[in-house]
């Protein structure tokens, strides 16, 4: 009895392992001239010929429902170039502005022929007020990471190389428990627990497929608070269909939506995005989580 619950303990971790979220590690990066130097700091592969960049708001310190939040939990801007021929590239990315932010970066933006997609709130209650600002790009990458790199400068988004990421610590977060409830792993960020969930559809804007690297996988961030409880946030991907599905499960598991929205114009299928905030026990959340996934056509849901 005792060898057989070993290899059905073996054979759930190898499982929760080949579900994980790729890191990019082993993708052959594409090339971009110009890009990095550009945006003055290396991007990182992934899967589907996608180069993303991160600049994590760590001048900001923001509370929200009294938790001070990590740039991992909720405070990421992001930008991820696709190849997509006769030497073009399309981008897509999501940026943390404060709100008197808003206006000269976009601005900038539009100056550079970088156009906006969605400005809105992702979390309630934070302070001070961060609002999020989608793009979305074709052309030339390197003119689009220039125009990019002038319209963080309109902001305080620190612009030098990020400083090495503290050494990644589930301390006091029970990690496996949450994997188990979910049935997919996700990889820590620090002590940040972030969890990719890709939907089944082949989804495309303006006729290129746009992976789930850049933006269209659903994302659900832990944070933890301690006794181990986490914050979680992040945001569900949704056919029209789901919205409502989605909202009843994560309500009847304590988890509040805190926005519903769209982060896109032109794409295929036509999808909506629900961020969400809770506080409490973590692998407790991720079971409600998974009932909620569960309502959705994501690689884990019907």
């Amino acid at each position: 009895m005792l060898y057989t619950r070993t290899i059905l303990r073996t054979l759930v971790s190898a499982t929760f392992i080949a579900m994980a979220p790729s890191s990019g590690i082993g993708q052959a990066a594409p090339v971009f001239p110009g890009v990095e130097d550009a945006l003055g700091r290396k991007g990182a592969a992934q899967p589907g010929e996608v180069l993303k960049f991160s600049f994590p708001r760590s001048d900001l310190s923001v509370t929200a429902n009294g938790v001070a939040i990590k740039p991992a939990l909720a405070l990421g801007s992001w930008a991820a170039f696709k190849q997509i021929g006769n030497g073009q590239a399309m981008a897509m990315g999501d940026l943390v502005l404060t709100e008197d932010e808003i206006g000269p970066v976009m601005k900038a933006l539009q100056a550079g022929g970088i156009e906006q997609t969605a400005v809105h709130n992702h979390v309630l209650n934070e302070s001070p007020r961060v609002m999020y600002m989608h793009f979305s790009a074709h052309g030339d990458a390197a003119k689009i990471a220039q125009t990019l790199r002038t319209a963080l400068g309109a902001s305080k988004t620190p612009m030098s190389t990020p400083a090495t990421p503290a050494a990644a610590s589930a301390a006091d977060l029970d990690t496996a428990g949450i994997a188990r409830e979910l049935g997919i792993a996700g990889k820590l960020n620090g002590v940040v627990y972030q969890v990719s969930v890709p939907r089944r559809e082949r989804i495309t804007d303006m006729g290129h497929e746009v992976p789930p690297s850049m933006g269209v996988a659903t994302a659900i961030n832990f944070q933890p608070t301690g006794g181990g409880k986490a914050a979680v946030t992040g945001d569900f991907v949704m056919r029209a269909s789901e919205v409502n599905k989605v909202i009843r499960a994560l309500q009847a598991h304590g988890i509040t939506p805190t926005a519903l929205h769209s982060h896109m114009l032109m794409e295929e299928p036509r999808l909506f995005f629900m961020h969400f905030w809770a506080n409490d026990d973590a692998v407790t959340l991720a079971n409600g989580f998974r009932a909620a996934l569960n309502e959705t056509a994501s690689k884990l849901g019907r």
